[in-house]
Order: C-alpha cells, then structure tokens, then sequence
C-alpha cells in the first residue's frame, strides 16, 4: 500500500521540486540580470570635474586675492606666491603618496590613524576604475574588500583623487592668514610640506578613510569642518604664537593695502565653495543640491550677521567686515551641509559671525597675539562651531541616517565634541614640533629689516606696483 503512495505522490512532489528549483534559478538569474553593474555615471563625473575645478578655483585666486588685499602693499606678492607653490608642491606630494596615506588602507595598529602606500603614484587606480567613495566621505560603507575600501562610487576613482587633492592644497594655504609678513619663504616651503605628511594627511585619514578611528566612530564631517578647518585653524594659531609678532604690532588691525581685492577674493571662495560643499555628496544629485543651497544660505546671514554687529558696535557696516562674515558663514556649514536643512543652517551662519567676531575684536586684542589675518578667528573658531553644530542640527529630512541632539539623538553631539577635540590637540601638538625643528635648522622668521623692506622685495625681489602707480 505505501508502494502505492510514494509511486502516485512522490513522482509528483519530485517533479514539483526539480520544477520549482528551476524556476527559482530563472528568476534568480533573471533578478541579478536586472541589477546593473557598478560603472562610471556621465553626468555625476561631469559635476565632480566641475567641483574640483571649483575648488581650486577656491585657493588661486580667490584666497591668494582675499589674503593679499588684507596685507600691506609690501608684502602683497608674498601672499600670491605662497599660494602658488602650495597648489604646486601639495599637489605632487598628494599624487605621489599623501592621497595613499589619507585614503587608503593600512595593516595592523596603523590601519586607524594613517593608509598605508598601496596607491603610492596612484599605482593600482586604473581610468576606469570607480571611487571607492560615494554619497559623501563620511558615509561609504565601511566595508574592507582586500584591504581597501568597497570601490561603489559612480565617479572615476582619479576623479576622486584630484577632486581631495583641492582639499589638500587649500588646507596649509589658510594657515597663511596666520603668519603672514614675517615668514622667510623657505622656511615656510619646508614647514607646509611637512605639515601636510604629518598632520593633514592623518587626520584625513582619521575622519574621511573607511578605516579611520574618527569614520568608525560615526563622526560627520561633510567637507572639513574638522580635516580642514579646524585643522588649519589650530595651526595658525600656533605658528602665530611661535612665530612671533610683526613689527609694531600695537594689537590693533593692520589696514588693509586693496580692499577691492579682498572683495574680490571674498566673492570668488564663495563660488567655488559650492564646489566644495555641494562636490562632497560626490554625485550630481538632491544631495549635492541641498548642500548648495544651505551652503548659500548660511553664507548669506553670516554675511549679515557681521555686518549688523559692525553697524551695531563700531556704527558703521565695513567693506572687510561683511567679507570676513561670509568667510565665516562658508566655513561654518561646511562640515554641516550634507545634513542639516534651510533653518539649521541660518541658525549656523547667525551665530557663527557673532563667535567669530568675538574672538577677532574683543579676545585676540586683550590677549595680544598676532594673527595677522585672523586665520585662527575666523577658521579655527568657524569649523569648531560649525562640526558641534553639525552634531546639533542634523536631521532625518536630509539624510535617514543622521541625527543630530535636536532632533533626537545626543549621542552625534558627543561623537563630533570627541572629533573637535582630537583634532584640536593633534594638530596643536605636530604643529608646534614641526615648526620648532624647521626654525631650529634652516630659520623661519623674517629678520627685522627683512620685514621692514617687505617680503616682496627681501624674499622675491619684485614690487606688486610700479612707482607711477
């Protein structure tokens, strides 16, 4: 009788079976045909050449024209230059092993703090090879696919390296701010070059690296409020503190040579920071638009905001005083423009020019140190306000992920506090061993009359204007 059973229902169930696995393997397949493979998006790689373009666009001219119409009409060239060969040097050192440190991946109690050199001259990345990042740097993956970061960007992986390299350079080139006037240049080249290994390029590494203690920490940086900012803000305000004072210096701002070129600087960082925000989502997409518009807006009140106070305080609104503003507005929602909304980031660009200004009119005169262009003032105390007001504005509504201690989760407060810390005393620490040791062997202030004749004419010999002029 069982015979009989199994013979007219197990035939049955056995070809039920055998068909069923079949057509599972055909929806399977067909489902896997469906999925496209990851390849390089035209109009993503065409926003992101763009964006580099954009960025550097950011640090000559636009910082070399803001920070040389600051200085006095002596030193004007001194500023110009210093920016150029920054852009130079920075840019082959990144190509030759600082994008493999910030960015790459290394082995054992390295592997959080600094890449290794597998990307070394940029060996391995092929032209079509995509990111290893995408959406933003502080929200690939995480995942290690033979010891690198899950390549799923949609951007070719060089695109990616030159779009960082922008960062590179302009991080050391806001140091300038600090010690400017009274630098020799050679001393400055060796000093830039080798805070960018030792301290730039870590700390890149820390916060935007799969593998990065800071990245694994949850740490929201969208476009450098602690990498760059913050980073170079510290720095300048060592180097100010080491290098010294200029020459009669009473506390008191030096008047600016060309305000017109300030002017021009000013509006020329704020284009190309749209590179550098609305770039950093790494896609041509609602992403990258909503980081253009906070990026705009925050610029917008920090702008008036420090005009309102100068009006307020001093009774008039200054020409340099609204373009420190908007300096300050575009460092402030930097690291922030990836995810907060329209009323963060006003809230961020109104406050951030009172913080500022507090520290550049009332704290920097009583404690009497030299921060020619208020590099520290304005960027360092800018970025720290503007990555713990990530930690506080970050909402749902522009990415799920991500929230910040007003919208419900404390925890990213405490995370990007963590972040602004580690940052502070890194950068702080290397800095200052850095600039020792080149002070100590080939010398890094300018001598008295040196600074007296202007670095124009002692370190480059050339005058920015002629007599008849």
């Amino acid at each position: 009788m069982i015979k009989k059973i199994l013979k007219y229902i197990g035939l049955p169930l056995v070809l039920t079976s055998v068909t069923s696995l079949a057509i599972f393997a055909q929806v399977a397949a067909t489902t896997a045909a469906t999925i496209p493979a990851p390849k390089v998006d035209s109009g993503d790689t065409a926003w992101m050449i763009v964006a580099t373009a954009l960025v550097l666009l950011m640090t000559i001219p636009g910082l070399a024209l803001f920070y040389g119409g600051l200085v006095r009409r002596k030193n004007v060239l001194s500023v110009l230059i210093q920016c150029f060969i920054i852009t130079a040097v920075i840019s082959l050192e990144w190509v030759a092993f600082g994008y493999s440190n910030a960015f790459g991946s290394s082995k054992g109690a390295l592997a959080p703090f600094i890449g290794g050199f597998d990307w070394a001259f940029l060996k391995g990345i092929g032209i079509n090879d995509l990111s290893p990042y995408f959406i933003s740097h502080s929200q690939a993956t995480g995942k290690i696919v033979n010891g690198a970061p899950e390549m799923i960007g949609t951007i070719p992986h060089i695109v990616f390296v030159l779009f960082q390299c922008m960062f590179a350079v302009i991080t050391p080139a806001l140091i300038i701010g600090a010690f400017a006037e009274r630098i020799k240049f050679r001393g400055f080249l060796i000093f830039t070059f080798l805070w960018a290994i030792f301290v730039y390029n870590p700390i890149a590494h820390w916060v935007w690296s799969a593998d990065g203690w800071l990245f694994k920490l949850g740490t929201l940086d969208f476009a450098g409020g602690t990498v760059v900012h913050i980073n170079a803000g510290i720095a300048a305000l060592v180097t100010a503190l080491m290098i010294g004072k200029r020459k009669y210096y009473d506390g008191h701002p030096t008047p600016p040579h060309n305000v017109p070129l300030v002017v021009i600087g000013a509006a020329l960082l704020w284009f190309g920071w749209f590179g550098f925000n609305a770039g950093s989502g790494l896609a041509a997409d609602g992403l990258a638009a909503s980081a253009f518009l906070v990026t705009h807006i925050a610029t917008a009140a920090a702008a008036l905001s420090w005009a309102l106070l100068d009006w307020f305080i001093n009774k008039k609104a200054t020409v340099v005083g609204i373009c420190t503003g908007a300096v300050a507005g575009l460092v402030a929602i930097t690291p922030a423009a990836g995810f907060v909304d329209v009323s963060g980031a006003i809230i961020i660009g109104l406050l951030v020019s009172v913080f500022c200004y507090i520290m550049v009119g009332i704290v920097k005169p009583k404690l009497g140190y030299d921060d020619a262009l208020d590099a520290f003032g304005v960027h360092g105390i800018g970025g720290m306000w503007g990555a713990l007001a990530t930690g506080l504005f970050a909402t749902a509504a522009i990415q799920g992920s991500y929230k910040g201690l007003f919208y419900g989760n404390p925890a990213q407060f405490l995370i990007q506090v963590k972040a602004v810390l580690a940052t502070i005393v890194y950068s702080g620490v290397l800095t200052a061993i850095i600039f020792w040791i080149v002070d100590k062997t080939l010398g890094i202030k300018a001598t008295s009359d040196e600074e007296t004749t202007g670095l124009d004419i002692s370190q480059h010999g050339e005058i920015a204007y002629t007599e008849a002029e």
